[in-house]
């Protein structure tokens, strides 16, 4: 199996609490921002998907706080896509500093919505592997 895809992230000052640690808000932005970077790893980008008519959104997310992060803590974000055959799929994600500690485990439920509709597109896995330049980042 393949190692996930994963980003670099620098915890930032402003993102932390009064209690010193990361705000638990900004874990959901931590996980956006590694699922929009593994859409642009795909080849896939906003353009692309507003061109085409549709959009990723998230239905559900989990979020386990493990460890507590500080400002200028180093993590990577990682993302990886667990396909299935109907409409929605689910995102892993990871959170981990670079000695290793995983600060929290992030998992969702998506799909990608036809703009127009307003309803899930039939077959994610279909039409994101037809989007993508190249799936592999995807798991496709």
């Amino acid at each position: 199996m393949t190692e996930p895809f994963s980003v670099p992230v620098t915890v930032r000052g402003y993102e932390t609490d009064v209690l010193g640690h990361l705000n638990q808000s900004v874990y959901l932005q931590y996980a956006e921002h590694a699922r929009w970077s593994v859409l642009r790893a795909a080849g896939i980008g906003q353009a692309d998907l507003a061109a085409r008519g549709v959009g990723p959104v998230v239905l559900e997310t989990t979020i386990r706080y493990l460890r507590e992060l500080r400002a200028g803590d180093e993590v990577e974000v990682t993302c990886a896509f667990l396909w299935g055959e109907g409409k929605s799929f689910r995102i892993e994600q990871t959170v981990r500093k670079t000695d290793g500690t995983v600060s929290a485990e992030i998992t969702a439920v998506g799909g990608l919505m036809d703009l127009t509709e307003r309803r899930l597109v039939p077959g994610a896995r279909d039409a994101f592997k037809s989007l993508a330049a190249d799936p592999g980042p995807l798991g496709l």
